[in-house]
């Protein structure tokens, strides 16, 4: 079982910058992928950002969405993954989730909501104009 907690939401201002962290608890060792998804009401959870850990190291991928403001990095000590959001705009409010596979998902298939298997209870982000 693996628990996720997310953190670092609120109500920012467009242009400005928010990270969002995701902590990790249970078994959560060996390889593994982390990721970030939004959702907005009436919208289907769109991919922002995962982090793949396997025995080669950590490997960023990003979705278009949010390409160029956005950069996903993680605390190994404190089990913990953030993303880093800047030049935020008012489209960016919505539900920021984080999401948890034990694999090394490979690029084809790591955007695909159905392939994580643990999810937090989502963190508010809303952008005022």
């Amino acid at each position: 079982q693996v628990q996720l907690v997310e953190s670092g939401g609120g109500l920012v201002q467009a242009g400005d910058s928010l990270r969002l962290s995701c902590a990790a608890s249970g078994r959560t060792d060996g390889s593994n992928t982390v990721a970030w998804f939004r959702q907005s009401p009436g919208q289907e959870r769109e991919f922002l950002a995962a982090l793949v850990v396997s025995l080669f190291g950590s490997s960023p991928y990003y979705g278009d969405s949010m390409k160029g403001r956005a950069a996903i990095s993680r605390d190994s000590a404190k089990n913990t993954v953030f993303l880093h959001m800047n030049s935020l705009k008012p489209e960016d409010t919505a539900i920021y989730y984080c999401a948890f596979r034990a694999a090394a998902l490979s690029v084809g298939v790591l955007t695909g909501v159905q392939k994580y298997d643990y999810w937090g209870q989502g963190t508010q982000v809303t952008v005022s104009p």
